[in-house]
């Protein structure tokens, strides 16, 4: 299993993973514990919200914080989280989904050099073996489940399995190496999971004009999400308004209208097409735009 893996030394001196079958290096530029915080933790406000200081968005009275973590991978997501939120007095429950822990063992395997894993030895252990752990970090109360499979026939499954989320981690890799994870039909189904009555924001490191379409009419709010490594913008959508601080706006409307490369994913065949007539119709009508 270590050998579909491979450690790989970055620039400014950490450690990540590549998957030498996918030939894809995880978190390439500033590695994985400043990519989580930056788009992550930071960026979906976890520490406000999981303490029950709610603003913007207000769920406030929720016994436990929901994450779903889309895409495990190594863990670097999900255990810098843990780090970052280690004194905030909260149940949080993480719901984990890949197609393999074969990268979560090679992280543990290799937790010197990576540092994240340090100090959740025991709870990998046990994570790897079961797929489910509970524990105590710090003031942090702990619930973390790790779902296996085919992330968009998972979710077509599993609609009664897991909690509705309050923050997702979309770290799946682009539409043009993973096409079955950036479809439209994928995104209406993860939107439908999400809970009216609990504000949820998603965040992902694409910022390419396809997903951010498809996320609009998937019935996501959209925005400009904040920057991070060589990226001067990422992208952040939520189920509220009120947690997109940079919605997308006209002129970015009128960019999606004139590219080239915008019409959504209907199909797990990846290409690139303009926005057809009808798509460019629903974008028009989409709450965020109707009043412009």
């Amino acid at each position: 299993m270590s050998d579909n893996y491979t450690l790989v030394s970055l620039a400014n001196g950490t450690f990540t993973v590549r998957s030498n079958a996918e030939r894809e290096t995880f978190h390439p530029v500033v590695g994985p514990v400043a990519e989580a915080e930056a788009l992550y933790v930071r960026q979906l406000k976890l520490r406000e919200r999981a303490a029950g200081r709610p603003e913007p968005g207000k769920d406030t009275g929720a016994e436990e914080f929901v994450i779903w973590d889309i895409g495990l991978g190594a863990g670097g997501n999900v255990l810098t989280t843990l780090h970052s939120l280690k004194d905030v007095s909260a149940n949080l429950r993480v719901v984990s989904f890949d197609h393999t822990l074969g990268s979560l063992h090679f992280a543990l395997e290799h937790a010197y050099q990576l540092q994240f894993p340090l100090g959740f030895e025991a709870v990998l252990e046990e994570l790897l073996g079961t797929q489910y752990v509970e524990f105590q970090h710090g003031a942090l109360r702990v619930r973390w489940k790790v779902q296996l499979g085919d992330f968009p026939t998972t979710l077509t499954g599993g609609q009664s399995l897991w909690p509705s989320p309050q923050a997702i981690f979309f770290d799946a890799y682009s539409p043009a190496r993973n096409p079955d994870m950036w479809t439209l039909p994928l995104f209406e189904k993860l939107f439908r999971r999400l809970d009216p009555q609990r504000p949820c924001a998603l965040a992902t490191y694409s910022r390419s004009t396809i997903p951010r379409v498809t996320l609009l009419l998937a019935g996501f709010f959209v925005g400009a999400g904040d920057p991070v490594a060589e990226k001067n913008e990422t992208t952040i959508a939520a189920n509220s308004l009120q947690l997109i601080e940079r919605p997308l706006g006209p002129r970015w409307l009128e960019r999606a209208r004139t590219s080239h490369s915008a019409e959504p994913l209907h199909t797990n065949e990846y290409r690139i097409a303009p926005l057809a007539p009808e798509t460019w119709g629903r974008l028009k009508r989409h709450p965020q735009f109707a009043q412009l």
